[in-house]
């Protein structure tokens, strides 16, 4: 069970290659890593050229971590994940602003998301700021008055039906996915 803990597999579909990375966690050391440059250009994923491609390298980790893959992190990068932002602005009655209140408005902000795009699942969702009466605000140890809260986020987002072709192609090796990443949002930290 712990080795299995040691060791993370990344699956990497692009536009114009699919790449998979082993990474031994213990010692943040990549021990395994094929990739395979793809022709065409096309936001659709060849369900067959990626099986293959499974094909050859699935069996390869599976022995050199001694154990079946059961989970796969998946970082994609496709013209059909939406990106945007949405800003929501309130009225305050009466309440202070403290990081109770601001964390009410993130809920609200992700329950307008999931209403208006019921058909995506949200990957990433990042705070760009927070304004109390027109004031940017960085720290909220402390609670503020305020007439206004404006909240602003960016969600990065991914069709249900893109996730059901990566996971159908998946499931024939009885693997999961453990998380999804956006590659160029990944691509921002490093």
């Amino acid at each position: 069970m712990t080795e299995e803990l040691s060791f993370q597999t990344y699956l990497s579909i692009t536009r114009k290659k699919f790449g998979i990375y082993l990474l031994d966690k213990k010692n943040l050391k990549n021990i395994y890593q094929q990739e395979l440059d793809i022709e065409h250009d096309t936001d659709l994923i060849d369900h067959n050229l990626l099986s293959f491609f499974l094909d050859k390298n699935i069996f390869k980790i599976e022995k050199l971590i001694g154990n079946f893959l059961k989970s796969i992190i998946v970082i994609i990068e496709n013209n059909r994940i939406l990106n945007f932002s949405i800003g929501l602005k309130k009225k305050n009655y009466d309440e202070k602003v403290n990081k109770h209140y601001l964390e009410s408005c993130l809920i609200e902000l992700k329950d307008v998301f999931k209403e208006s795009y019921q058909n995506y699942k949200i990957m990433h969702f990042i705070v760009n700021r927070y304004l109390i009466d027109g004031v940017n605000c960085t720290s909220f140890e402390e609670e503020i008055n305020g007439d206004h809260t404006c909240v602003e986020a960016n969600f990065i987002s991914i069709s249900n039906n893109l996730i059901k072709e990566i996971t159908d192609i998946l499931e024939k090796y009885q693997i999961k996915i453990d998380h999804l990443f956006e590659k160029k949002y990944i691509e921002k930290f490093f």
